[in-house]
């Protein structure tokens, strides 16, 4: 199986993530979203497949974060292409789905 993480190595949640998903023998595509981030459209396309607005991809600890949380779909992800902190990690995607992995056992779901 096959699985793509969009990770912060600094994010302990985001590790233990990807720890699960290399225990279950997952060849993992590890994608450093703050160095490389993703496009409105990719975010879009993901949290689709999640079945989540992309508001619920919000980090809401981050600064700016608030004045986004009655925004409409548009706005929030400008502001995440704009600023990628604000996107919630770590969001996996395999061939079964999309999910964002708080907690980390979440990414169970779709190996």
């Amino acid at each position: 199986m096959k699985a793509t993480i969009l990770h912060n190595p600094r994010c302990g949640t985001s590790r233990q993530t990807l720890t699960l998903l290399n225990e279950a023998g997952v060849d993992v595509t590890i994608v450093e979203y703050l160095k490389t981030p993703p496009s409105a459209d990719e975010l879009r396309r993901l949290y689709a497949k999640a079945g989540i607005p992309p508001r619920d991809g919000l980090r809401k600890t981050e600064a700016g974060a608030a004045q986004l949380l009655e925004a409409d779909d548009a706005t929030v992800l400008a502001a995440m292409i704009a600023d990628p902190i604000l996107i919630q990690r770590p969001l996996v995607e395999t061939d079964k789905g999309v999910v964002l992995a708080r907690p980390p056992e979440a990414v169970r779901g779709i190996l």
